[in-house]
């Protein structure tokens, strides 16, 4: 399934350490996913996030939002929610009509696929709508715009989104949607804000044939997402680096491995650096030089307190 991706990808930048840094850098975005499979059977997903948080899910059997965040509802009343529910019901509406009747004309076949994406910072708001993963439309100066890449076929929907109303957008997204925001940076303010230091450790990686090494950098338990991490020779940055998605861990923080693969002889002096919004400009630099002294010296103190304590039982047994 293909997401139609907005300019204003919706991150939590490193080092909004103050509120008003903080809010400035955060967005919220609406993904809606039409898939038209014939006349008379049509499936409609919505998706929204604050940041890295997902927020609601769209309940398609009763055109209703499921909150998924005990601050998902902001500070709206349900009066307003149900305003914003019937909107994006009516979306579906609307914009199934449109697609049902361009595959009756024959500019569109089944199975079909839409992509919708909306969302807003403090001060702006943008939307897009994409077909079959190319870009269709977009909404600009209170009405929808065709594509230069969506020909024909743009020009005509830009035209029925028009003319069905579908340009009352422009009041959620210069308006409602700026408003949802505030209220939802406040009542998540707890989670959105919430700053957990990174564990880092170093490890060999699987082998590489003689004289190879791959060298791995672990980063765990690092909240929020962004994060950067990198091999480093001194100050300059090992472009070889390679970068494991970052995943979630159980308890809502992050894990990242970088890995390097390198000659065994230049290994000594490489080193990880990680930064992050939680360590506060102080980052965290592992080298592994020191990850392989720092086992010698584990093993040194090990192997002879393990013998101690077997002496220490065998003569308790005697």
């Amino acid at each position: 399934m293909l997401f139609l991706q907005l300019p204003l990808l919706l991150v939590l930048l490193p080092g909004g350490a103050n509120e008003d840094g903080f809010q400035e850098s955060i967005s919220f975005q609406l993904l809606v996913i039409s898939s038209f499979y014939n006349h008379s059977c049509t499936q409609n997903l919505g998706l929204s996030w604050l940041g890295e948080f997902q927020t609601h899910v769209w309940n398609s059997r009763v055109s209703a939002f499921i909150y998924l965040r005990p601050w998902s509802k902001g500070n709206f009343s349900n009066e307003e929610l149900m305003e914003l529910e019937k909107l994006l019901h009516l979306y579906f509406i609307r914009t199934a009509h449109i697609f049902h009747n361009h595959v009756i004309q024959g500019k569109l076949e089944y199975p079909c696929e839409t992509q919708a994406a909306g969302g807003c910072g403090l001060h702006h708001g943008e939307a897009r709508v994409a077909c079959r993963g190319s870009e269709l439309l977009s909404f600009q100066n209170s009405s929808w715009l065709p594509s230069p890449k969506g020909a024909t076929r743009a020009q005509l929907i830009s035209v029925l989104f028009n003319l069905n109303h579908l340009g009352n957008i422009h009041r959620t997204l210069s308006d409602t949607c700026s408003r949802f925001l505030l209220g939802l940076l406040d009542a998540g303010k707890a989670d959105l804000q919430r700053q957990v230091r990174p564990e880092a450790w170093l490890s060999p990686g699987p082998s590489l044939g003689p004289g190879r090494l791959m060298l791995v950098c672990h980063v765990s338990g690092f909240h929020p997402k962004p994060i950067w991490a990198m091999w480093m020779w001194g100050e300059r940055e090992q472009r070889g680096t390679q970068r494991s998605d970052i995943l979630p861990n159980a308890d809502g923080t992050w894990y990242l491995r970088i890995s390097l693969g390198v000659e065994t002889s230049e290994a000594s002096g490489l080193s990880c650096r990680v930064k992050h919004s939680s360590l506060r400009g102080r980052d965290i630099i592992l080298y592994w030089g020191q990850h392989s002294s720092m086992g010698c010296i584990f093993w040194a103190v090990t192997v002879p307190l393990v013998l101690v304590a077997g002496l220490a039982f065998w003569l308790r047994k005697r």
